[in-house]
């Protein structure tokens, strides 16, 4: 007959066994590969192998992800269909509402793809309302409300339900995660941060303007004997 300390020492080493069961099972599940690529299509259009590949990390709280929005954009409308952006967003702890501002474009992404830069512009246009001391009188639910009101407002008031039950969804959740770990797995620590046909561009943590991004992509693009 096992006595009380046995008995004692046998319940907490099966209770230590499932734990680790179960989280080990919660973290392989999360680290398995998504089923669709992470990140937000800015233009949809054919990709081939002359594409050149621009992978920026954004986050869209962060200034310097702010300032770095209007050349990108500037470069893409000059290359057109030659280059193909997709958006990472990488929600940095130190900016106390990025995850909560990058789990409402997930959740506007999966209503109306249409819709998702018209809201991470307007994050940027008026970020400081998101600030870390322009809220820190504020509840985590009155963080969410005010954001779950703002995205409406700016993708229209008829999606407000939808985005406010996004919000109780563990599927918005996760994705706001995937984008998160895609990103650290890539070695992202700053925002923004670019990827160009997969290579990593100097100078994480600033913006590019106009010029530096010429000088980026127009080697690649006469290498492939366009014209510029």
């Amino acid at each position: 007959m096992a006595t009380p300390s046995t008995l004692s020492l046998f319940l907490f080493s099966f209770s230590f066994s499932v734990v680790v069961v179960v989280f080990a099972s919660g973290v392989i599940a999360q680290s398995l590969p998504p089923p669709r690529q992470d990140g937000f299509v800015y233009t949809d259009h054919p990709v081939d192998s002359d594409t050149v590949v621009l992978e920026a990390f954004l986050d869209p709280v962060c200034p310097d992800s702010r300032d770095a929005w209007p050349p990108l954009k500037q470069a893409l409308q000059h290359y057109g269909p030659r280059v193909w952006l997709v958006v990472h967003l990488l929600p940095l702890p130190y900016h106390d509402n990025a995850y909560v501002a990058s789990r409402a474009l997930h959740i506007v992404n999966s209503l109306n793809t249409s819709a998702t830069f018209h809201l991470l512009e307007m994050f940027f246009k008026q970020q400081e309302r998101f600030y870390n001391d322009q809220t820190k009188n504020m509840s985590r639910a009155a963080i969410v409300n005010s954001i779950v009101k703002f995205a409406a407002q700016v993708v229209g008031n008829s999606y407000y339900s939808s985005i406010a039950s996004g919000f109780n969804d563990p599927q918005t959740d996760l994705k706001t995660r995937v984008s998160f770990k895609y990103s650290t797995s890539k070695g992202v620590y700053a925002t923004p941060s670019f990827f160009l046909n997969g290579f990593l561009l100097p100078d994480a943590g600033s913006p590019i303007d106009y010029n530096g991004w010429r000088r980026f992509i127009d080697p690649l693009i006469a290498a492939q004997g366009q014209r510029l």
